[in-house]
């Protein structure tokens, strides 16, 4: 560009690999920005640019979307700060997992979704009382599931609410599971959203849960080493495999105590990869052993993950899930809004599981976060 001429775009991220599974990119290639929106995605964009990022050597993402958290701080025990552990790791967007419930949401969306920067919907839990400690179970009481209460949050604030959350652990619904089961599948129904059901510690085998679920309901922690999982020996239940192709889908959320490596390992190997892939970032993890949605994309990406796959399952597949796609996040296209993490592979680092396992692997890094377009100053890893 000569001095007589006019950049055309503000700035240019080049020469990284853009991997955008929304459109099947997977190449080297500029990203131009203007403003607050994407302007090109292509070749030899440079030239045109008021400023350039080089990125060469490292991922050019779209901004990440976690599907799974808790960031109720300050009002639930298990909320961690949504712009440190997410926003500043390089997520654009994300779903509270239930921590907040129908007597609890107008707290949430106050403290939380309103004055946060990055976007936040949220699974309703369908105990009025939401996950405020998780030492005592939420649905121990069976009448603090309320279906007028959860029905009628989600109709008010259907810009938030995406969808119900049940634990299904017994030390939160007793013996009582079947019935508060169909009662919360009952509600979703009723409201149209999918209901996620948290697995791990439940009192009966999963086939015996998945038999209740509908298409579009999701089993969060699905490479739990906890009793009643996915695999029987190396091999996916053939209950699993059947309610997937029925269209459940299931969620990795790693958490304090729901990521198994060698489940992980052995479902992956026989090509089962989660349909999203998220962190379960609580109070209880950010420090470790989540720390953050990148570091549970590095850990399932060494377990032989495939990348793109991936990327795919923290950024479109959730995006599509949530109806966040509809508002441009999930996916790196021109015109769209420029949500964008920028990543790089670091040196081998230990890594450790929720069982008390590690693996020596890459940890990806975010250099470069924009939402919107602003950049977003990013924080050093915890694990350091």
């Amino acid at each position: 560009m000569t001095e007589e001429q006019n950049p055309v775009y503000d700035r240019v991220l080049r020469g990284g690999t853009v991997i955008d599974p929304a459109s099947g990119t997977d190449a080297v290639l500029d990203v131009a920005i203007n403003g607050t929106t994407i302007a090109a995605v292509g070749g030899g964009l440079a030239a045109d640019a008021a400023e350039v990022v080089d990125c060469s050597g490292k991922w050019v993402l779209p901004g990440l979307v976690e599907g799974h958290t808790h960031i109720f701080q300050y009002v639930s025990k298990v909320g961690a700060p949504s712009d440190d552990a997410h926003l500043r790791r390089g997520v654009v967007a994300a779903a509270d997992a239930g921590t907040a419930g129908a007597s609890t949401f107008a707290a949430f969306r106050k403290l939380v979704v309103e004055p946060t920067p990055m976007r936040i919907v949220n699974f309703l839990n369908v105990s009025v009382l939401g996950l405020i400690d998780f030492r005592f179970g939420e649905l121990m009481n069976p009448d603090t599931l309320v279906p007028d209460d959860a029905l009628e949050t989600a109709a008010c604030n259907p810009d938030v609410v995406r969808g119900f959350k049940i634990r299904l652990s017994e030390d939160v619904v007793g013996d009582n599971w079947q019935m508060l089961l169909k009662k919360s599948l009952q509600v979703a129904e009723q409201a149209g959203l999918p209901l996620m059901v948290h697995i791990g510690e439940t009192s009966e085998p999963l086939p015996i849960v998945l038999d209740h679920l509908r298409p579009g309901d999701l089993v969060a922690h699905c490479y739990t080493g906890k009793k009643h999982g996915i695999l029987d020996g190396d091999e996916v239940l053939p209950a699993v495999t059947a309610a997937r192709e029925r269209g459940v889908l299931f969620d990795s959320a790693h958490g304090k105590s729901n990521l198994s490596f060698e489940v992980a390992r052995r479902a992956i190997a026989r090509g089962f990869y989660p349909d999203v892939l998220s962190s379960d970032t609580s109070a209880r993890n950010w420090q470790g052993p989540v720390f953050d949605l990148l570091t549970s994309m590095s850990k399932l990406v060494a377990l032989g993950m495939p990348p793109t796959e991936a990327v795919a399952r923290a950024t479109v597949r959730p995006a599509r899930l949530l109806g966040l796609d509809a508002e441009g996040y999930g996916r790196l296209e021109a015109g769209g809004p420029a949500h964008v993490t920028v990543v790089e592979e670091t040196e081998p680092v230990v890594l450790p599981d929720a069982s008390g396992n590690s693996i020596s692997a890459p940890r990806l890094e975010p250099t470069l976060v924009l939402h919107g377009g602003a950049e977003v100053e990013t924080v050093p890893w915890r694990g350091l």
